[in-house]
């Protein structure tokens, strides 16, 4: 059991945790909720139980291409034997249900569908027959949506998506920037295993500069809206250095592009350290 537990906890990536519950839990307090029962029961559940879905789905269906892959088995992704997979689909529901129903039953109509839009586009990613991460483009998109979803979950809590669209939509570009990215450095393995992705379509270099021009996007949507949202946009310039020495990169040479991987996983840290302090500084000046 313990080891069971333990085994759960890896897959789930923990090192990812913050970057859904944060969306959540700063969007709905930042948008007039408070420190209630929902905001409760939403920050747990995007902090774990929907990593687990996210994560452990993920790793149930990309089991083939996974041992294939040098990268896999780390923070950045397990791979479990098939024995241990039933384990990992029934403690995904076992610990989505629950949360899912409150949620639905504490929000309003607007919330509940945008939660169950949501959680459709996770088990989507990576699920048998649908396999949105084997299409590209729409791979990109469906990534981002993982991340953004809880911040749109959030708005549609509080009534304010209207008012949180540039957001949004800045918050879009640069999650589907950093899954092509991100798809770079599997090129090689995605295609021996005859896998898609926009990384696969575009190749190596043409991927790099999409990115750019994504992360770019998101940065100007971004600075524009006031002086608060300028100093998250600066912050936010990392992506675009940590892209650059890869401009060059071609299809025999994307594995080299790991490390920017590896670093942006950092860098998510800084910046949402950023962040913070800025959604701080705005509520106190």
């Amino acid at each position: 059991m313990i080891n069971s537990i333990k085994k759960l906890f890896v897959i789930s990536r923990p090192i990812s945790w913050l970057n859904t519950a944060y969306p959540f839990a700063a969007g709905y307090i930042i948008s007039g909720g408070t420190l209630d029962l929902t905001f409760l029961i939403g920050t747990l559940y995007f902090l774990g139980p929907y990593n687990l879905l996210m994560y452990g789905v993920n790793d149930v269906f990309d089991y083939e291409s996974d041992i294939r892959n040098p990268r896999k088995g780390g923070i950045e992704g397990a791979v479990t034997a098939k024995a241990f997979h039933p384990t990992i689909l029934r403690a995904a529901a076992l610990t989505n249900i629950p949360f899912l129903i409150a949620l639905l039953m504490l929000g309003t109509p607007l919330s509940a569908a945008t939660l169950l839009v949501v959680t459709f586009f996770v088990i989507a990613y990576s699920i048998a027959k649908l396999r949105f991460k084997e299409r590209p483009f729409l791979d990109s998109l469906t990534s981002s949506i993982h991340f953004v979803g809880p911040l749109v979950f959030a708005l549609a809590l509080t009534g304010t998506i209207a008012e949180g669209t540039v957001i949004i939509i800045s918050f879009l570009l640069w999650g589907m920037a950093s899954h092509a990215f991100g798809a770079v450095q599997d090129i090689i393995p995605d295609r021996a295993g005859g896998l898609s992705s926009i990384a696969t379509v575009l190749g190596a270099r043409s991927t790099v500069l999409l990115s750019l021009g994504l992360y770019t996007a998101s940065i100007v949507t971004l600075a524009l809206q006031g002086p608060y949202e300028a100093i998250v946009a600066a912050a936010g310039c990392v992506y675009i250095f940590n892209l650059l020495p890869y401009v060059g990169v071609t299809d025999r040479t994307s594995e080299t592009t790991r490390p920017g991987w590896r670093r942006f996983i950092w860098l998510n840290f800084f910046v949402g350290f950023v962040v913070t302090m800025t959604l701080i500084a705005d509520q106190i000046l």
